[in-house]
């Protein structure tokens, strides 16, 4: 058997810090029920300041697998392509001896589907980001319920999906069947798992014994309303209109929120069966757990929703790292208060599995402060770094931001730039560039912000990358459900045709079954 360790990644799509039962008031926590995250804090590493490379699905994953700035990487928006020229956690894994797979959303355009991992048994192949709208009872086929604009907070509530055909269920079959099968054919060969899941991103619905609990009373208002220095800022102006929250009332956002509190403790639930499985089949002795999300959720605060700005709740994302030695008690749980970004995930399992780290990461290898040392890397670096390079919200909207041990450092392409300090204003209500004297930090950080980068360089190669990576690897099928599946003779078919285009057997339970309850 390798000494090398086994690596189970656990990705969800949408996670806030803020929701993790872990995280008590005081912190910022939200009162959700999260005991599968907790119990990997309890026998891990908790980091309790990680930021996205960009607080958008597509070019955050592509960010995270390469360890690269999101514009070092091709990472500009949904859709966007990765390019198999940089190498990844598949491809360089892959290439050095492990058995790799990935299960789930991919959110990755174009024809390079598998993105170097050796096996890809169910995901989205190109089509809808494997977020499953619910049937389209209550709604025409322009306006899938719970993804369309306004849907997605109007039709927050209960899952009309069985729970069997759910992608965060399809997600822990697939995964446990391609693991007993690799363990048949290569018994003595380490592995990576990717496993990504859908929630809690929206649709926001969740079964009724969730929802119910939240939406019966206990779900709380938006952390922080919309008040602050940065109200009429250029990109929140620009994020409200283009995500349409101020239609949003008071009693529809507190559905909504607990919709969102009820996704969150459903995949919970849902990691916490497929962990118990996986230890069941003796699959967890030599392998790490990392559990973390490719961005936040505002979920009202500010007066926004979703994703795609520079707040906390949008950028900020659980990150954890259970090793066999904490589980085993070897090494004690241990939380890491420095800010560390996705970016860093890369290099550190390649620490862990002592293989050779890709040269061009902008991550730093985590692996010693993991078993307990010190990390000089992550001590001398300004801070870490979050992008946004399309102007979604209107040219001059795009930002750079870097999180410091106290403070937060946001320059724009085209309007004032924006800092804030977390330890005293962790609502981010005070722009310190409103005052008259700036902190020496707050001029470092701009300094580090702005380093080797130029916002029209960017923009250049922005346009010129994106028409080459199209024109190089385009998409050759056209999906039309969430999720496809490879049959065992290699085609690739949709996962999800029984929720959208059934074929149906009776219309009338009722009348075609004499016993039907």
């Amino acid at each position: 058997m390798s000494n090398q360790p086994n690596i189970l990644v656990l990705h969800s799509d949408e996670h806030s810090y803020r929701f993790l039962s872990n995280r008590s008031r005081e912190r910022g926590g939200e009162p959700c029920q999260t005991p599968t995250l907790d119990n990997l804090i309890t026998h891990g590493a908790n980091f309790d300041k990680a930021y996205c490379q960009f607080p958008l699905c597509s070019p955050s994953r592509i960010a995270m697998l390469t360890g690269r700035h999101a514009h070092r990487c091709g990472a500009w928006s949904n859709g966007a392509i990765l390019s198999p020229e940089l190498p990844n956690w598949g491809s360089h894994f892959q290439a050095s001896g492990y058995s790799t797979a990935t299960v789930g959303k991919m959110h990755i355009g174009g024809s390079v589907q598998h993105a170097g991992f050796g096996a890809r048994p169910y995901g989205d192949f190109g089509g809808m980001c494997s977020h499953q709208y619910d049937p389209l009872s209550r709604h025409n086929s322009t306006n899938a319920a719970g993804m369309d604009m306004r849907s997605r907070t109007a039709d927050a509530g209960l899952s009309e999906v069985p729970e069997s055909l759910l992608q965060e269920n399809m997600v822990v079959r697939e995964s446990l069947t391609w693991l007993r099968e690799n363990r048949y054919d290569n018994p003595d060969q380490p592995w990576l798992l990717y496993t990504s899941f859908s929630r809690p991103h929206f649709p926001l619905t969740a079964p009724r014994r969730f929802f119910d609990h939240y939406y019966q009373g206990t779900v709380t208002p938006p952390w922080v309303g919309r008040t602050g220095d940065t109200v009429n800022h250029p990109m929140t102006l620009g994020a409200i209109k283009g995500f349409q929250t101020e239609k949003i009332k008071n009693e529809e956002m507190m559905k909504a929120r607990a919709a969102y509190f009820a996704a969150v403790d459903f995949l919970d639930e849902v990691l916490g069966d497929f962990l118990s499985l996986l230890n069941h089949n003796r699959f967890l002795e030599n392998t790490v757990i990392i559990y973390t999300s490719d961005h936040g959720e505002l979920c009202g605060e500010h007066g926004l929703w979703w994703k795609n700005t520079w707040h906390e709740a949008s950028t900020r994302v659980p990150l954890i790292v259970s090793l066999p030695e904490h589980r085993n008690r070897e090494l004690p749980p241990i939380e890491i208060v420095d800010p560390v970004s996705l970016a860093d995930i890369f290099p550190t399992l390649c620490g862990l599995a002592e293989i050779t780290t890709p040269e061009g990461l902008d991550g730093v290898d985590l692996s010693g402060l993991l078993r307990g040392g010190t990390n000089s890397d992550l001590a001398q670096r300004a801070g870490v770094i979050t992008e946004s390079l399309s102007p979604r919200w209107g040219v001059g909207t795009e930002f750079r931001m870097i999180r410091s041990k106290r403070y937060k450092y946001i320059a724009f392409r085209g309007c004032e730039d924006l800092a804030f300090d977390l330890q005293n204003d962790p609502n981010e209500q005070h722009n310190l560039l409103s005052e008259t004297k700036t902190a020496d930090e707050l001029v470092s950080l701009k300094a580090a912000v702005l380093e080797n980068f130029d916002f029209d360089q960017v923009e250049q190669i922005r346009q010129q990358d994106m028409t080459l990576l199209q024109e190089r690897y385009p998409m050759r099928i056209t999906p039309k459900t969430p999720n496809q599946i490879l049959l065992g003779d290699g085609r690739l078919v949709e996962a999800d045709t029984p929720l959208y285009t059934p074929n149906v057997v009776s219309k009338n339970p009722s009348l075609d079954f004499d016993d039907y309850p």
